[in-house]
């Protein structure tokens, strides 16, 4: 089936939706999924063991998708739009690891379009699987507006790595919300990539520990650029004992604003948690705000943060041009040092992929 899936696109679009990780062979993939504005173009899955079909289709036929649908938001006793159309439901049958990543891509295509979605992933006991999100927009798709509510269930001994990749345009508005229930002894790994011009995007997603011996690191890097704004946060509630949790940024100017926030909440004693947040800022119109918050009334936690925010030395860009670099290609290696991605955590069959994703980014951002 190699370059099947977006035979429906033309060039363009099907370069825009790759640069957000949509492999269109589905060699190094187990399901697909993809929604252009409200349009379901296909989900299947590759094999056994994996559910993934539209949102709407799931209530209709699997039972149990409806006593999940808001659930996660109900916990923390959040509100959540009900006026959404498309989004996919994921499923991960007990015991099952998913070697291959299962991706997915909501594209915006249209001018003015709102895309809402909602997006549901459950994983049973004892599984695993790595899922990867795409988010990308076309050219004609001006003024166009993305909000995706996404609701995670990850059950006892289950273990999901999520990650998703933010491709939109200058002129794009995005908020994403999403919450995060983990059980006994699971874990969940959520990373999060944006390095293309974004007119707004707001996000804060949560992750509530309710089962001892859970964990759950969210990992960031962020580009901003001259007439972006990102206000770009984490939340971990660690509600049970023996629960830990990470939150990592690192974000660059370049000109535009980017607000970094993290909390970490202990409502447990016996938990361990990290908050860390770096920054650069390029040039003096960029504006990086960095928001750490602890919080905790109880005495046998370890939680700690740290958060710094500078700019490349002078030393560095004129050692490299010593070295026979341009001076911008010289500031364009400092900062993809910095932007280092193995902070997300990702698995071997990713890193590849998303470093060269990096690399292409970072290469026509300078």
């Amino acid at each position: 089936m190699s370059g099947q899936l977006l035979k429906k696109f033309d060039q363009e679009d099907r370069s825009t939706i790759a640069s957000s990780g949509m492999d269109d062979t589905e060699k190094t993939r187990s399901a697909s999924f993809l929604q252009e504005d409200s349009k379901i173009h296909f989900s299947h899955a590759l094999e056994s063991g994996i559910e993934i079909l539209p949102i709407e289709d799931a209530l209709k036929k699997i039972p149990q998708a409806s006593d999940y649908y808001g659930s996660a938001f109900k916990e923390l006793n959040r509100d959540f739009p009900s006026d959404t159309k498309g989004g996919y439901f994921i499923r991960i049958k007990k015991g099952k690891t998913v070697e291959l990543p299962i991706q997915s891509c909501l594209f915006l295509k249209n001018l003015g379009f709102k895309q809402k979605v909602h997006n549901l992933v459950i994983i049973e006991e004892g599984a695993r699987a790595h899922l990867i999100t795409g988010c990308s927009a076309s050219r004609a798709a001006g003024e166009a507006q993305h909000l995706g509510i996404s609701e995670f269930f990850i059950h006892k001994g289950g273990y999901l790595n999520f990650t998703m990749i933010h491709s939109w345009r200058e002129d794009v508005a995005v908020k994403p919300m999403s919450v995060a229930l983990l059980d006994e002894d699971a874990s969940f790994v959520s990373n999060y990539i944006c390095l293309k011009p974004v007119k707004e995007i707001v996000m804060y997603p949560t992750a509530v520990l309710r089962g001892r011996n859970s964990r759950a690191s969210f990992n960031s890097l962020l580009l901003t650029h001259p007439g972006s704004f990102q206000d770009i946060g984490s939340r971990v509630i660690l509600k049970a004992e023996n629960t830990s949790a990470e939150i990592i940024a690192r974000a660059v100017s370049l000109g535009g604003k980017a607000i970094s926030r993290g909390h970490l909440k202990a409502e447990s004693k016996n938990v361990k948690a990290h908050l860390e947040c770096r920054g650069l800022v390029i040039n003096e119109q960029g504006i990086i705000h960095a928001v750490p918050e602890l919080e905790t009334g109880y005495r046998d936690v370890e939680m700690s943060h740290e958060a710094a925010i500078g700019k490349i030395s002078k030393e560095e860009i004129e050692y490299l041009c010593s070295r026979g670099f341009s001076h911008e290609d010289a500031q364009s290696i400092i900062i993809r040092g910095f932007m280092d991605i193995e902070i997300l955590a990702l698995p071997d069959i990713l890193k590849k992929e998303i470093k060269d994703l990096e690399d292409k980014n970072l290469s026509g951002s300078f």
